[in-house]
């Protein structure tokens, strides 16, 4: 494992796009603090930049550095979580400006999985994460069922858990600094 880390940190360090497996699916991912990369991820997803993708974190410090405010409920729901869960907070900095949402929030799943871990661990900034299709396209349950035309498209496939057929995608819970919460996936 230590030398697939090295091999993506290496492409993601240069402004490339990997593929890797996450806690949840395969995904595609990047730099977050670079706006070129991102936009290589929307091109080949062919995704409006409108649609939001969101970013793995390795823990607190990482967290704070993105959002200056994060609300109580935040850390209850993140620690009452059984399985991934995806919180999209108001008001991200420190990021590329086309992974804000709109209206100014962004999608983040801390994540305890060895290999992204280990990877953030080197890269000391948030991994861009969405699953590897089409947009509009559903999303692959094993390595085995993404399709050519996104395997062609990254720098660099990661090669672990190949043949692990995929966990489902994240809850997804929409947190605001006015301390609303909406269930955007169960």
């Amino acid at each position: 494992m230590n030398q697939e880390i090295i091999n993506a940190f290496e492409v993601i360090k240069n402004g490339g796009i990997i593929l890797y497996p996450t806690d949840t699916v395969w995904g595609i991912g990047c730099d977050a603090t670079n706006p070129e990369a991102v936009a290589k991820i929307y091109q080949l997803k062919q995704r409006t930049e409108s649609k939001s993708m969101i970013c793995l974190m390795n823990g607190e410090k990482m967290l704070y550095n993105v959002f200056k405010e994060i609300p109580e409920v935040a850390w209850q729901i993140l620690d009452l979580s059984e399985k991934p869960t995806t919180l999209i907070l108001d008001n991200p900095r420190n990021v590329a400006p086309n992974l804000i949402s709109e209206d100014k929030s962004l999608g983040i799943r801390l994540i305890k999985e060895p290999f992204c871990f280990k990877l953030l661990e080197r890269m000391k900034k948030p991994l861009v994460s969405t699953s590897a299709n089409i947009s509009g396209q559903p999303t692959p349950l094993s390595f085995k069922e993404i399709s050519p035309e996104i395997i062609k498209g990254v720098d660099y496939i990661v090669n672990l858990q190949q043949e692990k057929i995929a966990g489902k995608p994240s809850t997804i819970i929409k947190l605001t600094n006015d301390s609303q919460v909406k269930i955007i996936r169960k």
